[in-house]
């Protein structure tokens, strides 16, 4: 018996991939291709093989990292992958790029949405890490005893002043999610943008400020983490001794 062939269509590829794809071939920089890529991109979200990227967070913040790790699949294998990680994991473009050549590579309203992403999804991150660690800190001072609240539990109270679970349901319900325990990774980041501007409008202005530069601070941290573990991962070649102190390479002796 003749097997049916399948009538179900493949959606097409993305325009702006398909031009990407020819700029790298043509021999065009990868990374000038992919700004441009970036810059006329115009779908908000999009599922591929059955994971959904959601580049655009309530209609208003850009996450541009996770579209170009979107973009840079579609290259099957043209950008290094030294190059690769380096920009999808630590941001790190593979030449110099100030922030006034990025505005101007990505255009001006895309700029205005990354900014929102970072300070209302990255930022944010960040300052809940800096009261997880804060909370942890006085925990251990206290030896742990009698404490039986979620760290997570505190970290919320302290800075929206209700809990996870009850801000969570609010969230779902705005959003029409269906409740429940597990959320995507997309939604994750939706809920941590909806928390964001959730704090900004609960607290005062100094508390607002107050908060945005422990955020600040905590990101410098993990910036010069992330640039140590990047030195240390520079291993020497064979028959080398590398001197380090507080994390720094000072020496390399052969």
């Amino acid at each position: 018996m003749a097997r049916k062939r399948s009538t179900k269509k493949q959606d097409p590829q993305p325009e702006g991939l398909t031009r990407l794809q020819e700029a790298v071939s043509a021999g065009q920089d990868w990374f000038s291709a992919l700004l441009q890529a970036v810059a006329d991109w115009e779908a908000p979200e999009e599922v591929v093989d059955g994971r959904r990227f959601r580049y655009l967070i309530g209609g208003e913040a850009f996450d541009w990292l996770l579209l170009a790790e979107r973009l840079l699949e579609g290259l099957d294998g043209a950008v290094a992958a030294d190059e690769r990680e380096a920009l999808l994991f630590f941001g790190r473009p593979p030449q110099p790029l100030d922030p006034d050549e990025f505005k101007r590579a990505i255009g001006d309203a895309k700029h205005r949405a990354h900014l929102n992403f970072v300070y209302g999804v990255s930022v944010e991150e960040a300052l809940q890490l800096a009261v997880e660690e804060e909370v942890l800190k006085e925990r251990s001072s206290r030896l742990g005893w009698g404490e039986t609240e979620a760290v997570e539990q505190q970290v919320f109270e302290r800075l929206y002043n209700k809990g996870c679970d009850e801000l969570l349901v609010s969230f779902r319900e705005e959003r029409a999610l269906p409740p429940g325990d597990e959320i995507s990774y997309s939604d994750l980041r939706a809920f941590t943008y909806w928390l964001f501007k959730y704090r900004v409008t609960q607290s005062d202005p100094a508390r607002v400020a107050s908060d945005t530069r422990k955020a600040l601070a905590q990101v410098s941290r993990l910036e010069v983490a992330a640039r140590r573990r990047a030195q240390l991962l520079a291993a020497p070649s064979a028959g080398e001794v590398t001197t380090v102190v507080e994390g720094e390479v000072v020496a390399r002796i052969r």
